[in-house]
C-alpha cells in the first residue's frame, strides 16, 4: 500500500508496509502502482495468516468488509477469497487506484463480490458503508487524529461487526547481521534511523495528536468490547524468487534515498555498494538475501 499523505488539503491514506525512503507530500499515485502491487503480492502469505485467523472470529460469517485505503486492490481481492460469502468494497481517494482494482477484481473474476468507492480519508469517513469487518492496514499511522479516526471506523460498524488494525510488529530484516561489507550491525543502525523519520513524519501530519499506541485502549476507548492482538510472520528464506528481490531491493532504495546527513559516510558507502547492479555483493546478485518480518493486527468487535 502505498504511503500515508497530504494532498490538495486532504490527507489519503493508503496501505503500506514501512517506514522510510520516500516523498510522502506530493507522491504520483499512478506511477507507484507497480510498487503498491508488488508489495502486496509479496507479503501475500502473511495476510494469509491474519485473515485465516479473523475469519475464525468471525463464527457467524461475514457480509460487507471495507477495505480502507484499499490503494490498487490486491488486498481487496484477497479479502474476497478468504470470505468468500462476502462482498468487499475497495475504498480510496485516488481514482487511478480505484480502477486498477477494478481491473484486478474483473481478472480474477472477483467482479460480483468486490467494489470500488471513492472516498475522502480519513476526512469522510462516514461516507465508508456499514460494514461486518472493517480493514485498515498500516494505514492509520499515517492519520493526524488515530483516536478519532478509530472513533469513526468503529461507528460504521454493524453490530457485531469487528474492527481489524494492522500497526506495528517487527522491523524487517533482508540480511544476515555480519553480511561481509563495512561494519556489522548495519541494517539495525538503519532502523533507529527510520525511527527518527517516522517520528517527524508523525508530528508532521495535519492535526497530529500524540497518543499512546495501545491500540487496544484505543479501540476499546471507541466503545468496542473484546480487544486481541496476534503478530503474524513473513518469513522468505535465501534465494529470494525475482519478485520478493525486486521488492527488497526497492525498499534498500528507498531507505537510502531517506537517510540523513548525520548517517555514518560508512553506511552510506554500503548501501550504495549494495544497490549497485555491478557490484558482485550487491543486492542484485547475493545469494543470502531473505525477507523477514512481522505484523501485528489488533481487532475489537461492536456490540450487537
Amino acid at each position: 500500500m502505498a504511503e500515508g499523505r497530504h494532498q490538495h488539503g486532504h490527507q489519503h491514506v493508503h496501505q503500506d508496509h514501512g517506514h522510510g525512503g520516500h516523498d510522502s507530500t506530493h507522491p504520483d499515485w499512478v506511477a507507484m502502482i507497480p510498487h503498491l502491487e508488488r508489495n502486496a503480492e509479496v507479503y501475500a502469505p502473511l495476510y494469509t495468516q491474519a485473515m485465516a485467523w479473523l475469519r475464525g472470529t468471525r463464527p457467524g460469517g461475514t457480509g460487507v468488509i471495507v477495505d480502507v485505503g484499499s490503494g490498487p486492490g490486491v488486498v481487496s481481492c484477497r479479502l474476497a477469497e478468504e470470505f468468500p460469502q462476502a462482498k468487499v468494497v475497495a475504498a480510496d481517494p485516488e481514482e487511478g487506484l480505484l480502477a486498477r482494482a477494478a481491473e484486478r477484481a474483473a481478472r480474477e473474476g472477483l467482479a460480483d463480490r468486490v467494489s470500488t468507492l471513492r472516498v475522502e480519508l480519513p476526512h469522510a469517513l462516514d461516507e465508508l458503508p456499514a460494514a461486518d469487518l472493517m480493514w485498515a492496514a498500516r494505514s492509520l499511522h499515517h492519520v493526524g487524529d488515530q483516536r478519532a479516526a478509530i472513533a469513526a471506523l468503529a461507528g460504521r460498524l454493524a453490530p457485531g461487526g469487528t474492527l481489524a488494525l494492522i500497526e506495528g510488529g517487527l522491523p524487517w530484516r533482508s540480511l544476515p547481521r555480519d553480511f561481509g561489507m563495512g561494519r556489522a550491525g548495519l541494517q539495525t543502525r538503519m532502523d533507529a534511523l527510520e525511527e527518527e523519520w517516522f517520528a517527524d513524519m508523525r508530528a508532521a501530519v495535519p492535526d497530529s495528536k500524540a497518543d499512546t499506541e495501545d491500540w487496544a485502549g484505543l479501540l476499546t476507548d471507541a466503545g468496542l468490547v473484546r480487544p486481541a492482538s496476534r503478530t503474524f510472520l513473513l518469513d522468505l528464506p535465501a534465494p529470494l524468487d525475482p519478485r520478493a528481490r525486486e521488492l527488497v531491493v526497492e525498499l534498500w532504495r528507498r531507505r537510502r534515498d531517506s537517510l540523513p546527513q548525520s548517517a555514518p559516510a560508512e553506511d552510506a558507502a554500503v548501501v550504495d555498494r549494495l544497490l549497485d547492479p555491478e557490484d558482485p555483493q550487491s543486492l542484485h546478485r547475493r545469494e543470502d538475501l531473505f525477507l523477514l518480518t512481522a505484523h501485528t493486527v489488533h481487532t475489537a468487535v461492536k456490540e450487537a
